[in-house]
């Protein structure tokens, strides 16, 4: 039976096209490979063509809003915890202590957050070596999630 690989890309729709790049440029890290004005930016991580493309919503799009049918958030995984901390202080001039969800899931380490069009963001580590390590944690009955402090 086929199976995926790994997901490719994700797009998104943004009625603010430019502010949209912006955060994902200046707040995020993301690299601006191809931008196509009126239409959509893609932004690349540094190692794939793009990781993540926005696209201009059509007028009179709605708002994206808690709970919606739809995408729930992105994860975007970082090198190591010590890369995750640099973002957690960084991401403090940008966003009120409440709009910052921090969780220890065991598995990982991660930071939540909602771009400008409030579109879910994770920012993650992974905190074992290997894959396997990490499943069977997410497997184990027994886990669960804490909050994640950062000095």
């Amino acid at each position: 039976m086929p199976k995926p690989t790994r997901i490719g890309h994700l797009v998104i729709n943004a009625k603010d096209l430019e502010a949209a790049t912006q955060f994902y440029t200046d707040v995020i890290g993301f690299e601006i490979a191809l931008e196509r004005p009126g239409f959509g930016t893609f932004l690349t991580a540094g190692e794939m063509h793009h990781d993540l493309a926005i696209f201009q919503a059509p007028e009179g799009a709605a708002d994206t809003a808690d709970g919606d049918i739809g995408l729930n958030h992105m994860a975007i995984e970082v090198a190591d915890f010590e890369e995750l901390t640099e973002y957690y202080h960084k991401l403090q001039s940008y966003f009120e202590d409440s709009e910052l969800r921090t969780t220890d899931h065991g598995m990982t380490r991660s930071i939540y957050i909602k771009d400008p069009e409030g579109n879910g963001i994770e920012l993650y580590c992974n905190s074992q070596e290997n894959a396997k390590e990490g499943l069977a944690i997410m497997r184990n009955p027994e886990r669960k999630n804490t909050e994640l402090v950062f000095d």
